[in-house]
């Protein structure tokens, strides 16, 4: 019995002794496990770029495994380029600009509230009425980022692109023409400098057209004035009439900007600044 009971004894120590080791042992583990995840956290906001590298990885291999999924290339990051948004989520004032917009220049309403929302926001902070910038872009090109003028004018706001190549280069260069947010940055910077130097809604409007110098504007000024006045009324929640409209390019009916002449004259600055 006494070697029996002796038997029994080691066993039952033995037993406790690995069970102890095998609690302490993954005790230790999830502690190491917890000091790699400490140290990696602290490592990724000391380090942001390893953070980056790190999301880099995630985000191609995710990538990679919808493309296996779907039989299909995906771009993770294509929503973030997309110049678009959700009308419904505009103000009331904003959205009825873009579905009314939408509906005349047959244009989805999506890209369209993008637009809208970015021209209150740029106009509140340049002091220009966002409705007069929206029409200015209506009568240029009817909404088409891509428009170009047989004189060399581009996007949605018809800038002559190599007069004003400089005011593209924070926006990657002057292929960013083409971006309608861009073209639109750079459009409202030249509109506002031109209205400036006119000391005129109306002046301004014809140094933009690029007819400083010149006797008539071609009716420029008037149908954007014309436009600037529907949707003001649109904004105040009126009920305008639409009438299907085209884009004018306005900027390809007048002849470039004339020879250099002394640059000491207002109009003189306002043709050159419009191109």
């Amino acid at each position: 019995m006494t070697a029996s009971n002796n038997m029994s004894s080691s066993l039952r120590q033995a037993t406790a002794a690995v069970t102890k080791g095998f609690f302490q042992l993954t005790h230790n583990s999830f502690a190491l496990i917890g000091l790699a995840v400490l140290f990696a956290a602290m490592a990724l906001v000391a380090r942001p770029e390893l953070r980056q590298v790190g999301e880099i990885k995630l985000f191609s291999w995710l990538q990679e495994r919808q493309q296996e999924v779907s039989g299909m290339v995906s771009d993770l990051v294509a929503i973030d380029r997309a110049t678009a948004a959700d009308p419904k989520e505009l103000p009331k004032q904003q959205a009825a600009v873009a579905f009314w917009l939408s509906k005349k220049y047959r244009v989805a309403p999506e890209p369209i509230s993008a637009l809208v929302s970015e021209a209150y926001s740029i106009g509140a902070r340049v002091k220009i009425d966002p409705t007069l910038i929206l029409a200015v872009m209506a009568v240029e090109s009817g909404f088409n980022p891509f428009a170009q003028s047989s004189v060399g004018a581009q996007g949605l706001m018809q800038v002559m692109t190599k007069i004003h190549s400089d005011k593209y280069q924070s926006f990657g260069g002057k292929f960013a023409a083409f971006d309608p947010l861009a073209n639109l940055h750079v459009g409202v910077k030249v509109l506002q400098d031109c209205i400036r130097m006119a000391g005129s809604v109306e002046g301004g409007l014809k140094y933009y057209v690029g007819a400083a110098n010149m006797e008539t504007d071609g009716g420029y000024a008037s149908k954007v004035m014309a436009e600037y006045t529907r949707l003001q009324q649109v904004a105040q929640g009126r009920a305008v009439p639409r009438a299907n409209a085209a884009p004018t390019l306005t900027k390809a009916t007048l002849p470039p900007p004339a020879p250099e002449a002394p640059a000491a004259t207002p109009d003189k600055a306002a043709t050159l600044a419009m191109g």
